[in-house]
């Protein structure tokens, strides 16, 4: 029977601490390979580096595309490619974003899930939004073990308390104890192998870059009255996905979450350019009701007047909506920031 030899974390702001103390953690004869995605910049060497020297018993490797897979060595993704594993090798796909990503946790968790079952331990950090949770799901769904950082652990607790509402039974662990309890899971029997999903093959295809269209959509999801932040496509709502998830015809993808965040600023503006029409509109029936007062058109004038003053009363409500919305975006990043 096999055993548990594949690791996958993953993570956003605040999850490079963790990480490091993770890694610090693992033996150099650890029997397990370990692919990380990050969502923070990865152009430059720093992050690199900074994995490197906690990592300092394991080699660490940016991931290539063809590249094998061995354990006891640490693969980190490289931007602007998803990072996906298939038949032990890494495959650097060129799918759309995922939660406004790429590369996303959730193609490398799903791939791994289709591809090892019950050998892979996903493990998901802090960050915002909920990127990995579908993912993590799907590491559960195919017999794997889940990893929950504890959210009172996480200098940013969103993604960790997403990643726990989508699997109930994941393992909530303080990053300090992260490393110690991979150490211990390595290694042991993997169990079963339950049959893997079609919807989560289908979702690893379309992350590599395997073509997609509405038929193949409709395999999966199922068209709903929203339109794709990214292309103004139809979305498709994901069938029993945890969490909630839609992907449109190109397919890109967002849970909720991520759809109503990348919704905001086309919210926005689409409420400042109605405030100005509007304003502008007021403006000019006053000038009409003035033109047709001077001209002894009482009537008309008031007519006029009576529309300006609703046009005015218009605006200030869409007003009052701009800076609402504006005080609650400041609010939610002034939290996201003392986390």
């Amino acid at each position: 029977m096999s055993k548990r030899d594949i690791i996958v974390i993953g993570g956003s702001s605040g999850a490079t601490a963790p990480l490091k103390a993770i890694l610090g953690a693992l033996p150099g004869t650890l029997a397990a390979a370990i692919l990380v995605v990050l969502h923070v910049p990865a152009r430059s060497l720093g992050l690199m580096a900074t994995v490197s020297a906690a990592a300092a018993d394991l080699p660490v490797r940016a991931a290539e595309d063809g590249m094998a897979i061995a354990p006891g060595h640490v693969y980190l993704g490289v931007p602007d490619r998803h990072l996906i594993v298939a038949d032990g090798r890494i495959r650097l796909g060129r799918g759309p974003r995922e939660n406004m990503a790429r590369p996303s946790i959730d193609p490398l968790f799903r791939s791994a899930a289709a591809t090892y079952g019950p050998r892979v331990i996903g493990v998901i950090l802090s960050g915002l939004l909920n990127d990995g949770a579908a993912g993590l799901d799907a590491v559960r769904r195919c017999g794997g073990v889940a990893i929950v950082q504890d959210p009172a652990d996480a200098i940013v607790d969103e993604m960790p308390r997403s990643a726990l509402a989508a699997v109930a039974d994941g393992l909530r662990v303080p990053s300090a104890r992260i490393g110690d309890l991979l150490a211990d899971l390595v290694g042991e029997q993997a169990g079963p192998r339950p049959p893997v999903p079609a919807g989560i093959r289908l979702e690893v295809e379309i992350a590599a870059g395997e073509r997609i269209d509405s038929a193949v959509l409709r395999r999966v999801a199922d068209p709903v009255a929203l339109s794709c932040p990214h292309c103004g496509g139809v979305l498709s709502e994901v069938r029993d996905a945890r969490p909630l998830r839609f992907r449109c015809q190109v397919g890109h993808a967002y849970t909720a979450e991520a759809a109503a965040k990348a919704q905001e600023g086309a919210v926005d503006e689409a409420m400042r350019v109605a405030l100005r029409i509007v304003g502008e509109r007021a403006e000019l029936v006053a000038r009409m009701a003035a033109e047709a007062r001077g001209t002894g058109r009482p009537a008309v004038a008031e007519m006029y007047a009576a529309r300006a003053a609703e046009y005015r009363d218009h605006a200030e409500t869409l007003r009052r909506a701009v800076l609402g919305a504006g005080t609650a975006r400041s609010f939610d990043q002034d939290r996201a920031s003392e986390t």
